[in-house]
C-alpha cells in the first residue's frame, strides 16, 4: 500500500505559476500527475521513472510543466508555468510499479485525493 498526499493547488491568473507536491509513504518505481475536469476522462499530464529520472509529458503541457522528484523525501513535484484557463482541473498524484505507459491511468495502482488548480483569464 502507498499513501499519496498532494498539496500546492490554488487559484492563479493566466500566465502565472504553481508548484504541486505529492508526498508518498514509500518509494515507488513510477509516479505521475493526472488531471480531470467534470464530465471528462482523467488524463495523464506527466510521468517519471524514479530510478532513471526519465520523464514523459502530455503534448499540451510540454515546455510549460516540469515533473521532478526527490527520492530521499519520496516527494513528487509538478512545476506549472505559463498556466492557461484550460489547465483548470483537479490534479491527482499517482504511483505504481512496472514499465507500462507512464501517462496511462491503467499503469498506476495508487492515487492521491487530488488538489484543485483554477486558472482565470
Amino acid at each position: 500500500q502507498v499513501v499519496l498526499v498532494e498539496s500546492g493547488g490554488g487559484s492563479v491568473q493566466a500566465g502565472g505559476s504553481l508548484r504541486l507536491s505529492c508526498e508518498a509513504s514509500r518509494y515507488t518505481h513510477k509516479m505521475g500527475w493526472f488531471r480531470q475536469v467534470p464530465g471528462k476522462e482523467r488524463e495523464g499530464v506527466a510521468g517519471i521513472y524514479s530510478g532513471s529520472g526519465r520523464t514523459y509529458y502530455y503534448d499540451s503541457v510540454k515546455g510549460r510543466f516540469t515533473i521532478s522528484r526527490d527520492n530521499a523525501k519520496n516527494t513528487l513535484y509538478l512545476q506549472m508555468n505559463s498556466l492557461k484557463p484550460e489547465d483548470t482541473a483537479m490534479y491527482y498524484c499517482a504511483a505504481g510499479p512496472g514499465f507500462a505507459d507512464p501517462l496511462a491511468r491503467e499503469s498506476y495502482a495508487y492515487w492521491g485525493q487530488g488538489t484543485q488548480v483554477t486558472v482565470s483569464s
